[in-house]
């Protein structure tokens, strides 16, 4: 594997906002990355991602939809407590896991530490009603958040590729200044 950085979509397509990942994805078609980057949509398959994380990189950025309080389409940066292969235990469910879930997976499979997760986390604002299972289409702020979430990765590329032990910043007033404290977990 040449690629030192992995950049991962998150997320289901048909739940309204939490198509922000994949988007995000697909709009760094028109806007590549650096060649050494690893740029994938998962989507909903976390086995696959699971796997992907013990492919030797030093940083994998997951982007997703995580709803943490802030006003629908701001950025957070998040550096979540990765879990070990002594305190995961049995291996969890492989059926529709969350990025915690996925992260406990990789552990548990994996014989080395997991590489350095950063999620690139959008605010929903449209959810899929519960008695629905299908809500295709995102809302117009996290439209406009993936442009910026694109920015971002431009931004924060170059300097986890220098240095994988970077905390890149987010540029705009409304989005993260830092890493979100080290306990804070992705959803």
């Amino acid at each position: 594997m040449s690629a030192r950085l992995l950049v991962a979509g998150v997320g289901n397509i048909f739940l309204a906002d939490d198509a922000f990942g994949p988007e995000v994805i697909r709009a760094l078609d028109r806007h590549p990355l650096p060649p050494e980057v690893r740029v994938r949509d998962f989507g909903i398959r976390g086995m696959d991602l699971a796997y992907a994380l013990l492919d030797g990189y030093d940083t994998a950025v997951l982007v997703d939809a995580a709803v943490r309080g802030h006003e629908p389409g701001t950025l957070s940066l998040i550096e979540p407590d990765l879990p070990d292969r002594a305190t995961v235990g049995d291996p969890p469910e492989a059926h529709g896991m969350d990025p915690a879930k996925v992260l406990a997976l990789a552990a548990h499979l994996g014989d080395e530490p997991l590489p350095r997760v950063l999620v690139l986390a959008c605010e929903p604002e449209l959810r899929a009603p519960a008695d629905e299972d299908i809500a295709p289409g995102i809302g117009a702020t996290v439209r406009q958040a993936v442009g910026r979430a694109v920015a971002a990765l431009h931004a924060m590329v170059p300097a986890l590729l220098a240095d994988p032990t970077a905390t890149p910043a987010l540029s705009r007033p409304d989005e993260s200044p830092a890493l979100s404290p080290p306990g804070c977990r992705a959803p």
